[in-house]
């Protein structure tokens, strides 16, 4: 099975997700994120984007590394990756659909202004233009479609270990 933790950059997916792992046994955290950092490394660099899931091989190199990992080592794969374009999140889980791994779609979510809040006070990467700019396609993506996509976890007025709890209870709740 796999957890995908989608939500705004900022909102604390990474940090929810190391969280998420320890609460659901036999699960390990795979962040696609390093398969874009991957494709950023050809040399000479493919065309030019703002954003590396534009490029057509990230999705499905993405669905085929959890494949394959998931295959290795079985259990659960808890997965942070902000997904904002619905035929992107439409190739991915349709891919793993394919495959039949299960996925459960949450979506980390909290307020214009803790998010903006959240970002300036972030002490590891510091404020970040890129997740400011994702502020608004990100409140599109939730208006149109990835509120009912996805099971939503206000984390407004939650802790990273609030949030995680809350998600582990509800794969178990729904386990065989």
């Amino acid at each position: 099975m796999i957890v995908w933790l989608n939500g705004t950059h900022g909102v604390g997916k990474t940090t929810t997700s190391a969280l998420v792992q320890q609460l659901i046994a036999d699960s390990r955290v795979f962040d696609a994120e390093k398969v874009g950092e991957t494709l950023m490394d050809v040399r000479p660099g493919l065309p030019r984007t703002d954003n590396f899931q534009h490029w057509p091989p990230w999705r499905p190199l993405v669905v085929e590394t959890a494949r394959r990992i998931l295959d290795y080592t079985g259990g659960t794969l808890v997965m942070p990756m902000t997904v904002l374009v619905e035929p992107y999140w439409r190739e991915i889980s349709d891919g793993l659909a394919d495959y039949a791994i299960p996925v459960r779609h949450f979506v980390l979510h909290a307020d214009r202004s803790t998010l903006r809040r959240r970002i300036e006070g972030d002490t590891v990467l510091g404020p970040s233009e890129f997740r400011f700019a994702h502020l608004d396609p990100y409140a599109e993506a939730f208006r149109t479609w990835l509120h009912d996509e996805a099971e939503v976890i206000d984390t407004t007025d939650l802790t990273p270990a609030q949030a995680a709890l809350r998600i582990a209870e509800r794969v178990d709740s729904a386990a065989p």
